[in-house]
């Protein structure tokens, strides 16, 4: 039985969907700059991802210059895909650059769980207080210290970890799982499609950090964020015939998607 004193809110279909509409029409209408730390084989489609949003992408990492794109950012977001020097140079100028500027930024520990010396920068990158982290729950796992690598965390594991570490863990899954340690928003929507197409977590990590821009609630900027990315994804299927097709067909799903759609579609993965 769960301990009512620390069993976070679950928030209702009407709460996710009223929410991410919202969110939706503020990032369409304010256009945010989000510079983007992320692996070179998810550079292009995260842009083009954001920009069918209606975000505005940034994407370099020369150390001559990207504490000054910071700056000039509304958010930032860093992933540990393919993690090189360069990389990891830039993340530290960059990150504290979003720390002077108080700006929100998004760490995507990627691949975390594949080796122990990108885990333990991950576990330093938190220290350093990130909004939101977007990950699977093998990343998960490496990153609290997990046993079982490859079973979903059981969603008290999850509220926990966010509660202690005061940051929104959006766990991806059958159903997504997100959780401030106080609210919880379980999502359904999605396709299995989305994960044959390489950097569709990278974007949607990237799209987390486009609705904190415009989204003080970091839950509701990260609930809002995988609740669009998962109906884009549906929506894309009905037109896709396979990956390549798929790929294309999501960068206009999230072109065209509207609140109506929002409403529509969307779909809460727990009961109360």
């Amino acid at each position: 039985m769960r301990d009512p004193q620390t069993a976070a809110r679950l928030m209702s279909r009407e709460e996710l969907t009223s929410q991410a509409a919202a969110v939706l029409s503020r990032l369409r209408g304010k256009s945010p700059r989000v510079h983007c730390i992320t692996n070179s084989v998810a550079q292009n489609f995260t842009a083009n991802a954001l920009l069918a949003l209606g975000a505005v992408p940034s994407m370099t990492l020369s150390g001559e210059e990207i504490g000054a794109f910071v700056a000039r950012s509304d958010a930032l977001l860093v992933n540990l895909g393919t993690f090189d020097r360069e990389r990891r140079e830039a993340t530290s100028i960059a990150v504290d650059a979003a720390s002077q500027n108080g700006l929100p930024w998004v760490l995507d520990p990627v691949f975390i769980d594949r080796a122990e010396q990108r885990a333990v920068y991950a576990r330093d990158l938190i220290l350093l207080e990130p909004k939101a982290i977007r990950l699977n729950a093998g990343e998960f796992a490496a990153l609290s210290g997990q046993r079982h690598a490859d079973a979903a965390p059981a969603r008290e594991t999850v509220e926990a970890y966010a509660r202690a570490r005061r940051l929104v863990v959006g766990l991806s899954g059958a159903t997504d799982l997100i959780s401030d340690g106080e609210r919880t928003a379980a999502i359904a929507n999605g396709h299995p499609l989305m994960a044959r197409v390489t950097a569709m977590g990278c974007a949607a990590s990237a799209i987390v950090a486009g609705c904190l821009a415009v989204e003080q609630d970091t839950l509701a900027a990260t609930a809002s964020a995988m609740l669009i990315v998962g109906i884009a994804g549906e929506m894309a299927a009905e037109k896709s015939q396979g990956p390549g097709s798929f790929a294309a067909a999501i960068l206009d799903a999230l072109y065209v998607i509207d609140a109506k759609m929002i409403d529509a579609r969307g779909r809460t993965g727990l009961q109360r």
